[in-house]
């Protein structure tokens, strides 16, 4: 076991080396001058090589590769070209307030999600059944980003119940951080709730057509004991695989709920980064969500061990 989880963590580092190399070198191949961009257009050309010389941009791309991961192997994600501020500083800032929205839509949709593929599973066909399905389709139909401005408009807007925009900060006011990160994180939540409940009814439909639970039953064992104890402990393999798929993916999906709802994290320094030609700023948010994604597949794949000690990696 501990000789797989090495491998797996070499080959992560492998994979996140790939994507930021791919990143580098394509974001250099669309057009567009970071130095024009930081200028403007009609800006003195000797002031405007005086800071490629600046910023290495002056050298081959093989060079300024070169130094980058240099820099990268060191701990220095370099400096943003744009907010003129230490990258690691800058994702120091922002990974916490996409944490926090990755963590509470997380959770919201799991605890949600779970428990309504199980009753709806077990109620199969019944009018719970379909209203869960419905409401599952609705779920999934409906793009994160038009949900968040719904949320806006009827709960921010018109209710004026919670704040729409910005973020606070979880240690100096717990209060506000749960008021500001309640609608963003319901509006990335809500179509995972979908996904989870979809999976977890059709995995818990499979395990309840076993022997297992026929016998189980046939001595008496508790209708609600063979749901828990037997059920859904074999049907936990997929439901944890579609659980790690969607924590790796409400990080991609910050990149939109984080614009919509004006929150520095993660996903808007991607964005800004993009926009304004911040390379360094750009190819470290990408190595730091790259990482996630990684490391989420590790975590899963040893926690299936733990589900099922028959599991064993070689």
């Amino acid at each position: 076991m501990t000789g797989y989880i090495i491998r797996r963590l070499i080959y992560g580092i492998l994979i996140m080396l790939a994507v930021t190399t791919l990143v580098f070198f394509l974001i250099r191949a669309v057009p567009g001058d970071p130095v024009r961009a930081m200028v403007g257009f009609e800006s003195d050309p000797a002031a405007v090589q005086e800071i490629k010389e600046k910023w290495g941009f002056d050298e081959p791309i093989y060079v300024q590769y070169g130094m980058w991961f240099w820099n990268v192997l060191h701990g220095d994600l370099g400096t943003s070209i744009w907010l003129k501020q230490s990258v690691n500083q800058v994702l120091i800032e922002a990974f916490p307030r996409s944490l926090s929205l990755v963590v509470i839509a997380f959770a919201m949709s799991s605890l949600i999600a779970i428990p309504a593929g199980i009753i709806s599973a077990v109620k199969r066909y019944s009018l719970l059944d379909y209203v869960v399905t419905f409401f599952a389709f609705l779920g999934l139909s409906m793009p994160a980003f038009w949900f968040g401005i719904i949320l806006i408009i009827v709960f921010a807007s018109n209710l004026q119940l919670l704040p729409a925009f910005g973020y606070e900060s979880l240690f100096e006011n717990p209060q506000a951080w749960f008021l500001h990160i309640l609608l963003p994180a319901t509006a990335a939540g809500v179509p995972l709730i979908a996904s989870l409940s979809r999976m977890t009814r059709s995995a818990v439909l499979e395990e309840l057509k076993q022997d297992y639970v026929r016998t189980a039953r046939s001595k008496g064992v508790p209708e609600l004991s063979v749901i828990l104890k037997h059920v859904v402990q074999n049907a936990a393999i997929p439901i944890v695989t579609i659980m790690g798929i969607n924590l790796a993916v409400l990080f991609r999906g910050t990149v939109v709920i984080e614009n919509v709802f004006a929150i520095k994290g993660l996903g808007r320094m991607l964005i800004s980064g993009a926009i304004n030609r911040d390379y360094p700023l750009l190819q470290g948010t990408i190595l730091i969500i790259a990482g996630i994604f990684v490391f989420t597949n590790i975590f899963v794949d040893i926690l299936y061990t733990y589900i099922n000690p028959t599991i064993r990696y070689k």
